[in-house]
């Protein structure tokens, strides 16, 4: 276990004993009797808790917000280099997490926030245990993968169309049919799938992974150099859950949660495209329901738009405090 000094009277880094091995959390907050937020990061294999001082300051007056890197990510993959995830396993993971989580902070329940693979495996977990989850809120909230580049595709063809890009159409007509009937994490689909990903960062559609983002891992208090290996280890760690993922579908099951939902999408992610969202939001029957678009955010919705993020985030709180 390792304890930091900062400014928040709860700052800690810990490796915790979970599913027979050691797993990195890193709890941040200013008050113990906080609901506790436990961030599901993107990727599979994408951790953000080494982004937490681009948009996290706020929350933590209102939650007690715990990172936690998967198993076959960040510094959980830099500990255990041989372990890598199924989907069976990781659900067994992040229920030991939580239940380590609420006893820890004498908790009946945990609020669970999932951003883009941490929505798939949220919306799983709130279904396989609401009772763990005093509500759930979705970012870049994934619904159907095949969709999702389905309409990704399109979105950036009518950008580059639209500008009379030649040379970035003729780059996108090079890469052939796109996605296909199904998706299959393959060498020829991810090559397909980069290429697609570069235009649509070119048109700010999807995210762009430059300079700026490692300036703001390299500033992280938590950064270790190990944090490098695992980030270029992640596909290999991750290849069953990048499996799972291609024919991920929410619609497979009625949209019918026994837990509050909310979804904050940006308005301009077209990676987890929110318009696919925002119509299955319609078709959810829960106890209490949700959403934001914020106009101006991408994919990395809480980064590019914090305050604003953080707003909807403490309306949300005091909603779900007013039925308490």
């Amino acid at each position: 276990m390792k304890k930091r000094i900062g400014k928040r009277p709860i700052c800690l880094e810990e490796y915790v004993p979970i599913n027979g091995i050691s797993q990195f959390l890193y709890h941040l907050g200013t008050r113990r009797d906080n609901p506790v937020m436990l961030f599901l990061h993107g990727g599979p294999g994408s951790v953000e808790s080494l982004f937490t001082r681009t948009f996290q300051d706020k929350w933590e007056e209102i939650y007690t917000v715990v990172h936690w890197d998967q198993r076959g990510a960040g510094k959980t993959l830099a500990r255990h280099p041989d372990q890598f995830p199924t989907m069976d396993v990781l659900l067994q993971d992040l229920y030991e997490v939580v239940q380590y989580l609420k006893a820890k902070y004498s908790k009946r329940q945990l609020v669970i926030l999932g951003h883009s693979w941490g929505s798939v495996l949220g919306s799983l977990f709130i279904r396989k245990h609401p009772e763990d989850a005093a509500y759930y809120v979705g970012v870049g909230q994934v619904v159907n993968m095949l969709e999702n580049e389905r309409v990704g595709y399109q979105k950036v063809k009518e950008a580059i169309v639209l500008s009379g890009d030649r040379r970035s159409l003729k780059q996108l007509e090079s890469i052939g049919e796109y996605p296909g009937e199904n998706i299959v994490f393959n060498r020829e689909f991810l090559k397909k799938c980069g290429k697609v990903r570069k235009l649509q960062g070119k048109y700010n559609l999807a995210v762009k992974i430059g300079i700026g983002i490692w300036f703001t891992v390299f500033q992280s208090p938590i950064f270790r150099f190990s944090d490098i290996t695992s980030f270029l280890n992640l596909a290999k760690a991750n290849a069953y859950l990048h499996q799972f993922l291609g024919s991920f579908n929410l619609r497979e099951e009625p949209a019918v949660y026994q837990v509050p939902i909310y979804y904050i999408l940006g308005g301009n992610d077209w990676q987890a495209p929110f318009v696919i969202a925002q119509q299955y939001f319609e078709e959810i029957a829960a106890p209490r329901k949700g959403i934001v678009i914020l106009p101006d955010a991408g994919h990395m919705t809480m980064m590019d738009q914090p305050d604003s993020f953080y707003d909807a985030l403490r309306n949300i709180s005091r909603m779900e405090e007013s039925n308490a």
